[in-house]
């Protein structure tokens, strides 16, 4: 069934039985319920104690590679009996899709049953920051900070790794003009090292010009967005990927810990 706006805050209370494991989803849940965005269909396997629970974009065209579905679930049987419904996932067409990696395999096997192929995109770690209160000092009183703005989304876009296309585009625009971002700024007021939010809540697309490297910036942004996050009611975490070590480095250095027995997987699937 889809949730209407007064079940979505109702969920948003009831995720939280489940964090970490469920912070995905109530991250995305504690923005959709506080900001605009791009639309999304959430839907659950029954209500009001659900066992699996999916948000769904607003699907056009590949292009929209990165409106990712997000699922969670703390049931397998039932998750395997939702993913079969045709209502609830449409496997005749492309889909990126993220949910706990124990979990993909059961999302991997509902779509080899419909022949359906199926590609890693990425597997991460996921990091939390508990109390933004014990972040290590920085010192940023000679560092101008500012929120990203619509006239920066080419840079964001020419510099993300997954960036330059159409699709990717479009999700950064909604990060910026809808969710909490920051950035340095240079002399002339352009950035030169940033931080957005993504529509689950959690912190990425951290970047700083290569010219810019090695003044400490990064973590100038992290605990910057962090004490933000934080202080607006949000939860604050990322998503490192498992081989880019440094990123993961430099957040543990942070105060952000993660249980290392759990990954976050993201899969396209249709990919013709």
């Amino acid at each position: 069934m889809e949730l209407t706006e007064d079940q979505l805050k109702v969920a948003e209370i009831e995720l939280q039985r489940y964090l970490p494991q469920s912070l995905k989803i109530y991250g995305f849940l504690v923005l959709r319920n506080r900001v605009k965005s791009d639309p999304y269909i959430v839907l659950v396997d029954r209500w009001p104690k659900f066992s699996v629970i999916i948000c769904k974009p607003q699907y056009e065209q590949k292009t929209d590679l990165f409106k990712d579905t997000m699922v969670f679930a703390n049931d397998e049987a039932i998750l395997m009996e939702t993913i079969r419904k045709a209502s609830v996932i449409d496997w005749s067409r492309y889909l990126c899709l993220g949910i706990s990696l124990p979990h993909m395999e059961i999302v991997k096997a509902g779509a080899s049953e419909r022949n359906v192929p199926s590609d890693k995109l990425a597997v991460c770690h996921m990091m939390t920051l508990d109390d933004a209160s014990k972040l290590p000092p920085v010192d940023c009183s000679e560092i101008c900070l500012n929120s990203l703005d619509e006239s920066h989304l080419d840079l964001v876009n020419q510099t993300w790794k997954f960036g330059k296309n159409q699709g990717a585009a479009g999700m950064i625009r909604n990060m910026v003009l809808n969710f909490p971002s920051c950035c340095v700024l240079d002399a002339d007021g352009r950035p030169i090292s940033w931080i957005l939010t993504y529509v689950s809540c959690a912190l990425g697309m951290l970047y700083t010009l290569p010219e810019h490297r090695g003044k400490g910036y990064a973590k100038v942004l992290i605990s910057s967005m962090a004490k933000r996050l934080s202080a607006q009611g949000y939860p604050v975490f990322c998503f490192i990927e498992e081989e880019n070590i440094a990123s993961y480095q430099l957040f543990k250095s942070m105060g952000f810990s993660e249980d290392p027995s759990y990954r976050e997987a993201w899969y396209g699937f249709n990919d013709f």
